[in-house]
């Protein structure tokens, strides 16, 4: 198959993306890359073997960031041949988008010009977090647009044993998973961490806490209670996660994050291969539907909020 050229599209505070993943299609420059302002990334990039960095296939040939200085530096860290004035400039010169900010209300906006150019779209989590914009992205791709969105916590390779099965724990009574910073922006690492392994069913939100200390209840229809907390100073307790059942228990923490953000990455080129996409996208609105319940419960006095209130169509 021929190169992919893809395009990295957009910047925000506290997202380093646009460095770490140019620099797993790219490559990186190591001593350019020190002055990362994320200095956990040249740390997990310099752990692995050059020869296993990079995702054949793809490359970023494109980069625009909120502001232009920082698309210079990323493009010298991670070996990005062009930068550009508008995002829309990268239409037409490349295969993808990776829409490489968290925030999720500005995500249908992002998307726009290349959903409605026909250019496939990967997009950062969460996909949004809100009940308006989770309708516009499935009209989308009721519609045909070709749009993906995950967190890397999908693709956690501590917690596969446990996607593949949890027969030997008996019928799982209480789960938990917990993840740092805010429930909008972060909440979804710890949703999407548990959701391969109970499957859909989910069926009501309850969030006990605060905007900086999110406990919140889910119901699911065959797993029972899942407990998920989003606490903004937990930084001790990112992605830790919790099965008991009626036989035994399990527990497990996300260890290698390069592994996952590659692992998310290459499922997107495999996507743009093939034209499968490697999940439904019905969990993807199951999974904003829980987003946006346990919001939505928080401002509402910790009222139970029903997932089939929020509809995404």
């Amino acid at each position: 198959m021929r190169q992919l050229k893809l395009a990295v599209l957009g910047m925000v505070d506290g997202n380093g993306h646009p460095y770490s993943w140019s620099a797993i299609f790219n490559g990186y420059n190591p001593q350019i890359m020190e002055e990362c302002p994320y200095p956990g990334i040249p740390r997990y990039l310099e752990k692995e073997p050059k020869e296993k960095l990079q995702i054949p296939g793809a490359c970023i040939t494109h980069i625009w960031t909120d502001k232009r200085e920082e698309a210079e530096h990323v493009a010298q860290c991670s070996l990005i041949p062009n930068v550009v004035e508008r995002p829309e400039d990268v239409i037409g010169q490349v295969d993808g988008v990776l829409i490489t900010t968290d925030i999720g209300f500005e995500h249908v906006e992002r998307c726009r010009p290349f959903v409605e150019a026909g250019v496939p779209v990967f997009v950062d989590k969460p996909l949004t977090d809100n009940e308006c914009d989770l309708k516009q992205f499935s009209r989308w791709v009721r519609d045909g647009a070709r749009i993906m969105s995950s967190s890397c916590m999908r693709y956690c390779k501590e917690f596969m044993p446990y996607r593949a099965s949890i027969h030997e724990l008996g019928e799982l009574r209480f789960s938990s998973v917990t993840t740092f910073k805010s429930w909008e922006r972060y909440g979804i690492h710890a949703l999407e961490s548990i959701y391969p392994i109970l499957g859909p069913g989910f069926i009501s939100a309850q969030n006990s806490g605060t905007k900086e200390r999110n406990i919140v209840l889910f119901k699911h229809r065959i797993h029972g209670d899942v407990v998920v907390a989003a606490i903004e100073d937990m930084y001790g307790a990112f992605g830790l996660l919790q099965l008991c059942g009626t036989k035994g228990n399990a527990a497990a923490a996300l260890q290698d994050t390069f592994y996952s953000f590659k692992a998310q990455l290459e499922a997107f080129v495999s996507y743009l291969q093939t034209g499968e996409l490697p999940f439904p996208f019905s969990e993807t609105e199951e999974l904003m539907r829980m987003l946006i319940a346990g919001t939505r419960s928080r401002e509402e006095g910790g009222r139970v909020v029903m997932l089939e209130e929020i509809t995404a169509d």
